[in-house]
């Protein structure tokens, strides 16, 4: 009950409070320049990239970022045409659409058809999931029998913390050229563009895009036949960076009217000397490093090892230079007045060696990682906003003890927090779908995860599997490429070495979880496919 004394009193204004800060995010681009090699070595490349938590806590489905990776494209003679954008983007990060994300990065592929028409991930993930309008979801078919790839993205152990992870695409003739797609009169070409890893426990190729997902638009568009990665070579001059789209933070005004902010607790690898590599041994491939000896191989010529001839390649060089495009904004900031952080003020780019680029990091701006105090340092956490020597806004680093109590900046938390769609993904159930007919030679079976998840799936023969029956191969077509698979598999075994291995650090490894042994009798020829993902009880 409410008096009268009450409902006469004066306010009382010790109880005023200042604004609540502001959500802001943290978002741009890291810079990453090397030397160019020559236009020769245009069949693909490899790259060792360190993996790492970015975040100390994983905040949520709104965060979005990349760690160090490259754009391949199409290489083309001359002036580069327009307005036909494709090429391979993947690479390790977490994603708005990752449904069972932790600190851990996950590795997907990243194919864009024509202008985002389609995009492919990884075998049955593509752009968006709706089985009924499937767009990239058949574009990658499995190729190893030892590797479970979830539609979440592949998996990384948990707790990796700036180990380097081995990747690269070279292109295999698994398929033959085609003068006609879909019944129409345009060609695709037999470029399989397949993914080897090189981790510490699973070496070799994992997947490949089946070459009509690049052709498949030249159906729509018949003067463009030819122009994609189905039979185009690589571009092997590739710009390489990391994009980060989003990293919680908090802004607000002291009493004076000064803008601060706070970022979420944000990680790099380190060492006890400040630096530690970010990218290493980046190499471009000429044909003859796999191709030929392939090709030779299916034409009935000597047994092709796998290994890629580092002789019939080039390595990118490293300067101690690049840039960073960092800002800090609220989701109301025009763009042309977002404001950069002063980046060079804590981390200097830096060329470890002649092959191997990272970061200094400085001492009195960066602390140690309570995770690992040998792998990790933490950012700069607050910021102010001032004026440069040329009257430019920038946000500089400043001690938490610096920043006006009234801005409430200490006592903002960035929680662990797990993504709001945790949905399962499905697959096609339907009897005459072309997950059911012919359909699996074994299973179901599961894998536990590392993030939480499981995953169901079933061993097909390699030409049975979804992707094959939807890439625009006839029977015959798809019997060839089960027996060039079938010599894959009795010869590139997983312990044996394939991409150069890299002359520095330690590899990461996979989640346990996604390495699987083939069934009896199923060793040869036959492939692991995810039908079902979907949290753990």
């Amino acid at each position: 009950m409410i008096t009268a004394a009450l409902l006469t009193a004066p306010p009382c204004h010790s109880l005023a409070t200042e604004p609540a800060p502001q959500k802001a995010e943290m978002a741009g681009y890291l810079l990453i320049p090397h030397s160019k090699v020559d236009a020769k070595y245009n069949a693909g490349f490899s790259m060792y990239v360190a993996a790492w938590p970015l975040l100390k806590n994983y905040p949520g489905q709104e965060f979005q970022s990349g760690l160090p990776g490259t754009w391949m494209f199409s290489q083309y003679e001359g002036t580069k045409p327009k307005d036909i954008y494709s090429d391979i983007e993947g690479g390790l990060g977490w994603w708005r659409d990752t449904r069972f994300a932790t600190e851990t990065p996950k590795f997907i592929m990243g194919g864009v058809a024509l202008n985002f028409v389609e995009w492919a991930n990884g075998p049955g993930a593509g752009k968006g999931r709706d089985w009924n309008k499937p767009a990239g979801h058949y574009a990658i078919a499995q190729l190893s029998p030892w590797v479970l790839w979830p539609p979440d993205g592949l998996n990384l152990k948990r707790g990796t913390s700036g180990e380097l992870f081995g990747y690269g695409y070279l292109p295999l003739p698994l398929t033959n050229p085609k003068k006609t797609t879909a019944g129409k009169d345009v060609p695709t070409g037999n470029q399989c563009w397949t993914l080897f890893l090189n981790t510490g426990n699973f070496k070799g190729p994992v997947t490949f895009f089946l070459p009509y997902f690049w052709s498949k638009p030249t159906l729509d568009y018949p003067k463009l036949a030819g122009m994609f990665l189905d039979t185009r070579p690589s571009e092997p001059n590739k710009a390489v960076q990391m994009e980060t789209q989003h990293i919680p933070a908090y802004i607000a005004q002291d009493a004076k009217g000064v803008t601060f902010a706070r970022v979420a607790t944000t990680q790099f690898p380190s060492q006890r000397e400040g630096n530690a590599p970010l990218i290493h041994r980046m190499t471009a491939y000429s044909r003859s490093a796999l191709w030929d000896n392939v090709e030779a191989w299916f034409g009935g010529g000597p047994t092709a090892s796998g290994k890629v001839d580092d002789k019939a390649a080039s390595i990118h060089t490293f300067e101690s230079k690049g840039g960073a495009t960092w800002q800090i904004y609220s989701a109301k900031t025009p763009r042309e007045k977002k404001v950069p952080i002063a980046w060079n003020s804590f981390a200097n780019p830096a060329a470890l060696d002649e092959i191997t680029y990272g970061y200094q990091w400085s001492k009195e701006a960066v602390t140690t990682s309570e995770n690992s105090s040998d792998s990790l340092i933490r950012l700069p956490e607050y910021y102010r906003l001032e004026k440069d020597k040329r009257d430019r806004d920038k946000w500089v680093v400043v001690n938490e003890k610096d920043v006006p109590s009234e801005t409430g900046l200490a006592n903002v938390s960035f929680p662990k927090r797990r993504g709001p769609d945790r949905r399962p993904y499905l697959t096609p159930e339907g009897p005459e779908s072309s997950w059911k007919k012919p359909g699996p030679a074994a299973g179901p079976f599961e894998a536990k995860l590392e993030d939480g998840s499981v995953a169901t799936y079933y061993w097909y023969r390699f030409a049975d599997q979804p992707a094959l029956l939807n890439a625009d191969l006839s029977g015959e077509e798809r019997e060839i490429l089960q027996k060039r698979v079938e010599l894959l598999h009795r010869n590139w075994t997983k312990d044996r070495e394939y991409l150069p291995p890299p002359k520095i650090g330690r590899l990461a490894q996979l989640d346990p979880g996604v390495i699987v042994i083939p069934p009896k009798g199923l060793e040869y020829g036959y492939v692991p496919i995810v039908t079902r993902q979907s949290a753990q009880e």
